[in-house]
């Protein structure tokens, strides 16, 4: 009987430790399968860097707003300011008055309705003219936190996540304001929405618009959200409706639009004294279409000449070892690439012509 007794002892202890085992490794696989757990493990870093750059207490979130805060960036640790943006004058001045003003400036903005903060400013226009560069200039400006929304972290596979993750945008964006949430290709998650469209994706759309609508008739909060797109005829009516500000950020067509672009890129260079920025720009005009993005590349590739003829002297000889004081950028290195350069689009569709016509 006490045989027995022990043995019934010895099977219920081995299940008890199979159950607890069998529990922590479910919770482990669970950790491992979640999608969003290592989002949330870096929010909780990123969260407590924000705190102590505001001086602020640790600030109570949830699961959710943990692996939103995995896209805050502290704007202090943005280099990037309206200064560093050739042109564009006119709108850095209203996006200074509309957007950055209302985040530094609140008692300006606390009477009456007309002069209420922004809630939504929209940035459209071809690629590489400078939209996120300007959104960043104004996090910087504004010293507002930046949560730059990717939309990968809003997808989850568990069911109702995605809509507690877009909630969790603006309850988070509440506790770190000032704040602005940022969305690059708006179009491509806040889209035209469609009947195919999955029930998650419509669901996940409709809570955001929702809690967006609560800091619009809250004229406290200091939450602006900041898209920008290339395709603006893409985007959903309802969300065109709550960005009332929109900025086209257009290519630069002319000499002096492109003088102050070349200016900023070159300025903190090694570059040789008296060079023509009229030349040069009007060079580029009579070029094509370029936008600011394409001319930082020809200036990149300009750079590359110095070293190039750097090279070329220590296999002649002409340079020792130690030697490795590059010359300064020169205007004849910056003729040469707009002179030699083809745009990779214009490359790209003069290569399918030569497909198309078997050559």
């Amino acid at each position: 009987m006490r045989d027995l007794v022990e043995f019934v002892q010895q099977l219920v202890m081995y299940a008890a430790g199979a159950a607890v085992s069998t529990l922590i490794m479910s919770m482990m696989g669970m950790n491992h399968l979640d999608s969003n757990h290592a989002a949330a493990k870096k929010g909780r870093e990123k969260k407590k860097e924000i705190a102590k750059r505001l001086g602020r207490p640790l600030m109570n979130t949830n699961s959710y707003e943990d692996v939103v805060a995995s896209d805050v960036i502290n704007p202090d640790h943005i280099d990037v300011k309206f200064d560093s943006i050739g042109g564009l004058e006119e709108t850095k001045e209203a996006l200074y008055e509309l957007a950055i003003l209302p985040l530094r400036r609140p008692e300006l903005f606390s009477q009456g309705k007309l002069l209420r903060p922004q809630k939504g400013v929209l940035l459209y226009g071809p690629p590489g003219t400078g939209k996120t560069m300007l959104a960043k200039a104004i996090a910087k400006e504004s010293g507002a936190v930046f949560i730059n929304l990717r939309v990968s972290n809003l997808m989850s596979h568990w069911f109702g996540d995605a809509e507690k993750l877009a909630a969790a945008v603006f309850s988070l964006a509440h506790k770190l304001q000032p704040a602005i949430i940022f969305i690059d290709e708006v179009d491509s998650f806040l889209g035209k929405r469609r009947s195919r469209d999955h029930e998650t994706i419509t669901n996940m759309k409709t809570e955001f618009m929702a809690m967006w609508d609560g800091f619009s008739t809250d004229r406290h909060a200091r939450v602006m959200v900041l898209a920008a797109t290339n395709r603006p005829s893409e985007i959903d009516e309802a969300i065109l409706r709550r960005l009332p500000q929109a900025f086209e950020i257009g290519m630069p067509e002319s000499k002096e639009d492109m003088v102050p672009i070349l200016k900023v890129i070159l300025k903190d260079e090694n570059v040789e004294d008296g060079i023509d920025y009229d030349r040069i720009a009007g060079l580029l005009c009579d070029a094509g279409s370029y936008s600011g993005s394409d001319i930082l590349e020809l200036c990149k590739k300009a750079a590359y000449f110095p070293i190039r003829d750097l090279v070329n002297d220590e296999k002649a000889g002409k340079r020792g070892p130690s030697d490795h004081e590059l010359r300064p950028l020169s205007q004849l290195d910056l003729e040469r690439v707009i002179a030699t350069t083809t745009k990779t689009n214009v490359a790209a569709m003069e290569y399918d012509n030569r497909f198309i016509r078997g050559e």
